[in-house]
């Protein structure tokens, strides 16, 4: 395992080297990629996808090709890039992937010799459920707007006893900050460009899905979240909460797609040896993104080089104690590594 002092000097010595690059759209334009000319690129928040008619396997399943990068976003917007963060959060991804799969399925082709840090994700391109499933097992304490933090404290200065949040209806007074609530909670938000957290009957009611769908992917992602809960018992953390996202695969199945149990998509508190949370300056120590969360201090803010060096050393710290697995980069140019990924992902599926 990489020490305090390791991560600090890997990061100080290749973190500007391992953040440079240019995208994939660049890279396919600059025609290091043929086999992608004429693809579908979306550029999203975090990572990028490329499909389209021509991406299939030799079985005829579209492909979808995700990008992940090392842009973090918060509260919505883009921060900037933090070195690593690729390569931690695939291979975080890969190793939670391999606990859950069984149980909420999973849109990834494997591929023979591609390394779990590759930021190249070789996946199904599936008709994705226009939802993000959200399961909360404590009152975070959180700055976005979707939290059930946030709305919490809103009913406190309403002065609400009650207040309703994704269909749960909730005693304000029984809540505490960063307290553990009385059952697993569902709290679907909406996939639009500012999020929204609602109840299932808006999905219903407005077609993102169907009652029995939506009782799939809420009981087999619960039994996922028991599964890391019981998984991470043996580490000293515990599992805060999750977002997970599903699509309908060629099968006509409800598979997880994108990310699972990441420190972006999760958050991990340490405990101590009696089980308690442990604290530091009042607060849980996390593995999250919500360290990040917490340096926004105004509105369009970008991190500092200082900044982003300070959540790189939080992220491979995060995946250490996470995987249990010493954190092994690859420190060639960002481009290499993923014309490498790409050409190995296509030679063996297309």
């Amino acid at each position: 395992m990489l020490t305090t002092n390791e991560i600090q000097d890997l990061v100080q010595g290749y973190g500007q080297r391992v953040n440079e690059g240019r995208t994939i759209k660049q890279i396919v334009e600059d025609g290091d990629l043929p086999r992608l000319k004429g693809s579908t690129i979306l550029e999203g928040k975090v990572s990028d996808s490329v499909f389209g008619d021509r991406l299939k396997t030799k079985n005829g399943i579209s492909i979808r090709l995700m990008f992940r990068g090392n842009r973090i976003s918060t509260h919505d917007q883009n921060r900037g890039a933090i070195p690593f963060k690729d390569q931690v959060l695939a291979m975080n991804h890969a190793h939670m992937l391999g606990l859950v799969k069984d149980v909420l399925g999973s849109s990834q082709f494997e591929v023979p010799d591609l390394e779990p840090s590759s930021t190249v994700i070789p996946a199904e391109n599936l008709d994705l459920i226009m939802l993000e499933n959200v399961l909360r097992m404590f009152n975070a304490k959180s700055s976005t707007s979707t939290s059930l933090y946030q709305h919490w404290l809103q009913a406190k200065e309403d002065g609400l006893e009650k207040f309703n949040y994704a269909g749960h209806e909730i005693i304000t007074n029984e809540l505490s900050t960063n307290g553990k609530l009385s059952y697993l909670m569902d709290t679907p938000s909406t996939k639009d460009k500012i999020d929204k957290t609602i109840d299932p009957q808006f999905l219903f009611d407005n077609g993102v899905c169907t009652p029995s769908q939506y009782s799939q992917i809420r009981n087999s992602s619960t039994m996922a979240f028991g599964i890391v809960t019981e998984y991470l018992r043996n580490k000293g953390m515990v599992l805060v909460d999750t977002k997970t996202e599903h699509g309908i695969n060629a099968k006509g199945q409800i598979v997880a797609a994108d990310e699972l149990y990441t420190m972006d998509s999760s958050r991990f508190w340490k405990l101590n040896d009696d089980g308690s949370l442990m604290t530091k300056d009042g607060s849980p120590v996390s593995f999250s993104k919500e360290f990040a969360r917490g340096m926004v201090k105004e509105k369009g803010q970008q991190f500092t080089a200082e900044q982003s060096n300070q959540i790189a050393i939080r992220y491979i710290d995060g995946v250490q104690n996470l995987t249990g697995q010493e954190f092994k980069p690859d420190l060639r140019p960002r481009d290499e590594r993923i014309i490498e990924s790409t050409n190995m992902i296509l030679d063996y599926l297309v």
